[in-house]
């Protein structure tokens, strides 16, 4: 839950573009433990966390699976229903009882066609969002797994 503010929704989406996409928003709820998807599964859906935590993971051969991230409050949850296979990257869980705010993905891609900003919005708001996971995976698997840790201290180029 350490997501930079460009990735919680109300910080990267305009108000228009906010009430746009709570229109097609239902409420949703999830226990403690439950899987929300898998790595490898069908992509159609998304979510807008409103309450709790959700863990993503990544699944390591020959090793249980790796917490890449720890998702909470305005935090996007799902960017694979957007990009083509439209298959999930990660695997989620529920660490806590989740309230969410959930997406059919087809409807709000079909938006993006009725208003191109809205859509711009979106995708470059996920793509903010994929920069911040992919980078987030780098650093806990470096850390898990490299013989010297991330090197988090070290500049990048």
């Amino acid at each position: 839950m350490n997501a930079p503010a460009s990735t919680s929704m109300p910080r990267a989406l305009a108000p228009e573009h906010r009430s746009t996409l709570l229109k097609t928003a239902r409420e949703v709820s999830f226990p403690e433990g439950a899987r929300l998807f898998e790595e490898g599964g069908r992509a159609d859906r998304f979510w807008i966390i409103r309450g709790g935590v959700v863990d993503l993971h990544l699944r390591v051969p020959g090793r249980r699976p790796a917490v890449i991230e720890s998702l909470g409050h305005d935090e996007l949850l799902g960017w694979s229903w957007l990009f083509g296979p439209h298959a999930w990257r990660l695997g989620a869980r529920a660490v806590t009882p989740v309230r969410a705010w959930e997406f059919d993905a087809e409807p709000v891609r079909g938006q993006f066609r009725d208003d191109p900003a809205f859509g711009l919005a979106v995708a470059l708001w996920a793509g903010e969002v994929v920069a911040h996971r992919l980078h987030a995976a780098r650093t806990r698997l470096l850390d898990l797994y490299g013989p010297y840790g991330s090197g988090a201290d070290d500049d990048e180029a």
